[in-house]
């Protein structure tokens, strides 16, 4: 088989009807543990709505989980609005939002000994346009926030049938059906990484060319050098001449996160992800590929998750953060309970240990307290 652009093998692997990884290989769940899973998950999407909070004076209209695998992080949303819903006050006074942060300092604020209140939230807004353009009506038990989960998938057996579910082409391409969002919470959790993005590499000349892959066998080859829009995307954000540097051309990701953000006329969008930023850019590049829970030399035959890290600052973002910054932040810290508890209520115990042991692996330096956030502002938002 002729070699082909990592970009075009990438994508064929991953996302091809029929035999593309995410398509056939029955999603990420069975191959790796992700942030979303779990009492991780849950943690994760308590922050996301404290974080929405901060900045709005009301819940979301509607929350999205773009790359959604097969609707964990979504589950986990919909139960925390469900909670929050419930426990929300007659009375929007008896519980004041947390300060809103300024912008610009995503992570960067000092943190408090004691994790900030946690706020039910306040009465929601309607729901905009994207009610109208989704199955199914308020009336059928859904909480005063719609939660829509987007993968490319068709929608799995056992999803909460409140939770709306769009399939999606595949890679940078989302359904046409996801437009007109107002007062919105987007959440692009590990999408980024998997937008297939040209691979390149410095020849011994110091040119910087396409590296091509043999998709059956992994071998590669240097190709044409790169085209003018990878080039003026590679000298501004990733420059290099030294041979056998390495390099992932992000402005297939870049455009990607643009198209999503066009698609939201008010509300906040968060990217989270593994990424880089211009200081630490690295030369040998981040490629690779995980199997059955295990990380395997990148082959695109469609056996294989295939990714490589995003270089997270060339997002259009008003703000910049690690994942360990950002959640302590709001009030994530992983403190153990008081041991006195588990004497009293030793089931209450047990589950603020396990409470304590998930937030303190969101936060955990080596592991996924090296995510980065993006967080932009649609304009015209309801911000406080």
């Amino acid at each position: 088989m002729d070699a082909l652009p990592w970009r075009e093998a990438w994508h064929d692997a991953l996302y091809a009807a029929g035999r593309g990884f995410y398509v056939t290989r029955g999603g990420p769940a069975e191959h790796f543990t992700t942030a979303t899973h779990g009492v991780t998950g849950a943690v994760l999407a308590e922050s996301l709505l404290r974080l929405w909070l901060r900045e709005h004076e009301q819940a979301p209209a509607v929350v999205v989980d773009v790359g959604a695998g097969r609707g964990e992080l979504a589950t986990h949303l919909l139960t925390a609005l469900t909670s929050l819903e419930e426990a929300r006050p007659h009375h929007p006074d008896e519980c004041p939002l947390p300060d809103t942060p300024d912008r610009g300092e995503l992570g960067t604020r000092p943190h408090a000994d004691d994790p900030p209140d946690e706020c039910p939230l306040p009465d929601t807004p309607d729901r905009g346009e994207l009610g109208t353009r989704l199955e199914g009506e308020a009336g059928r038990g859904l909480p005063a926030t719609r939660v829509v989960a987007v993968d490319v998938v068709a929608r799995p057996a056992g999803l909460d049938e409140r939770i709306d579910w769009l399939r999606s082409p595949g890679g940078a391409a989302l359904p046409a059906e996801l437009t007109g969002l107002h007062d919105a919470l987007v959440i692009a959790h590990e999408w980024l990484d998997v937008v297939p993005c040209t691979v390149a590499e410095v020849d011994p000349d110091g040119e910087t060319r396409v590296v091509l892959v043999d998709p059956v066998t992994g071998a590669e080859s240097l190709g044409a050098p790169l085209d003018p829009a990878d080039r003026h995307w590679a000298d501004r954000h990733w420059p290099t001449t030294t041979p056998g540097e390495r390099l992932e051309v992000g402005r297939t990701r870049d455009e990607a996160w643009a198209d999503l953000v066009s698609r939201v006329g008010t509300g906040l969008l968060v990217a989270v992800d593994y990424a880089h930023v211009a200081r630490e850019r690295p030369g040998a590049g981040t490629l690779t590929a995980y199997r059955r829970g295990v990380r395997t030399e990148p082959v695109p035959d469609g056996t294989m998750d295939l990714t490589a890290h995003v270089a997270i600052d060339t997002l259009d973002a008003d703000d910049v953060g690690r994942q360990r910054d950002v959640l302590r932040d709001l009030g994530v810290r992983g403190r153990t309970p008081p041991h006195a508890l588990a004497a009293t209520d030793p089931l209450g115990y047990l589950r603020a240990l396990e409470r304590a042991a998930a937030e303190a692996e969101l936060i955990r330096p080596g592991g996924f307290g090296d995510f980065w956030w993006a967080v932009k502002r649609a304009p015209g938002g309801d911000v406080a």
